[in-house]
């Protein structure tokens, strides 16, 4: 379990359709300590919906935190029990996403014009449990995007002692963008994510935003606590392979793709036998070949493969089989442009 004090210097951010378990396990084999998370789940999915289809996992993707979206303390902390009662290492609240439909239920990036609220749900969480509870929030929105915004934000939020800012280090537009575009077009502001770490050293503090590996990862933890890599963790996740020697003293848990494809076939015959679907564990794994000869035909492969009737585990076999062993069987660290 994560226990409060403890950081973590790089994390995996939620994402939409991208962090679900099936990704987190295969993640999970390349890395065994880097902190994952769900995709944001509503505080009324939870409490209406099929809760145990939301909150289960397993075990093997720990360390692992649930982001939850919803701003009504009371209904936050019951989710925060649930999480703790699942065996889940951390509970993060999303004051970052901004699209409509989060809007609409008055959570999400619209939350950071109201830091006395977010302040009484953190407090809530943290009285209800004893894991670590976290927010993840942008440097501003709209108009409220000085410095010193963002920094009245965190001066009120920290009253309930959040035990991490997860800062992504652009503003958020709540309208004229879509979500996509809102992780796009605003420009970065690493400087002011270190500023607010040096007026609050203190506090734990992450960077989020634009980080495309392990070596940008590297020289933003010379400014702040930790790192988390987003959307290049889906589009190459291969990088992370390379995560626990370099950040956690520990050694690489796979020495090639070969060894990291051939570690998840069993939990994909599990899988299978249980009913998922095999695209579902496939369409996660289409980019482990980035920018390596062969990477097409692999995504082709993985993508055509599921289609046959009874298709299983073979398809990733039979693309295996079609890329060079070199390839397969690169130790983790080298790109075509050099060290990840």
């Amino acid at each position: 379990m994560t226990l409060r004090g403890e950081v973590r210097p790089l994390s995996v951010a939620p994402m939409m359709d991208r962090t679900d378990r099936f990704f987190r396990s295969f993640l999970r084999i390349l890395t065994r300590q880097t902190l994952l998370y769900t995709e944001m789940v509503t505080t009324g999915a939870l409490l209406r919906g099929d809760r145990d289809r939301f909150l289960d996992f397993d075990d093997a993707e720990r360390p692992l935190s649930l982001q939850l979206g919803g701003d009504d303390p009371e209904e936050l902390r019951q989710c925060a029990r649930w999480a703790e009662e699942r065996g889940y290492d951390e509970v993060n609240l999303n004051v970052g996403c901004p699209s409509d439909r989060v809007q609409s239920g008055r959570f999400g990036a619209c939350l950071m014009a109201r830091p006395e609220h977010v302040k009484d749900a953190v407090a809530a969480m943290r009285a209800e449990v004893d894991l670590p509870v976290t927010v993840k929030h942008r440097i501003g929105i709209d108009d409220l995007d000085r410095y010193e915004d963002m920094r009245q934000f965190v001066e009120v939020v920290r009253e309930a002692e959040a035990d991490r800012f997860s800062v992504h280090a652009r503003k958020a537009w709540l309208s004229g963008l879509s979500p996509k575009q809102n992780r796009e077009i605003p420009p970065l502001r690493y400087h002011d994510v270190y500023r607010l770490k040096r007026e609050f050293p203190g506090l734990v503090i992450e960077i989020n935003g634009g980080v495309l590996n392990l070596q940008q990862a590297e020289e933003h933890l010379g400014h702040v606590d930790a790192v988390m890599i987003g959307r290049a963790a889906y589009d190459d996740p291969w990088i992370f392979a390379q995560a626990d020697p370099r950040f956690f003293a520990q050694d690489a848990p796979v020495a090639s793709r070969r060894q990291a494809i051939t570690a998840y076939l069993p939990y994909v015959e599990a899988k299978l036998s249980g009913g998922i679907p095999l695209a579902w564990l496939t369409r996660h794994l289409l980019q482990l070949f980035t920018g390596r000869p062969g990477a097409r035909v692999w995504r082709r492969m993985l993508t055509e493969g599921p289609q046959r009737p009874g298709a299983g585990p073979e398809v990733f076999e039979e693309a295996m089989d079609r890329l060079a062993d070199e390839v397969l069987d690169e130790p983790p660290g080298i790109t075509d442009f050099g060290i990840a």
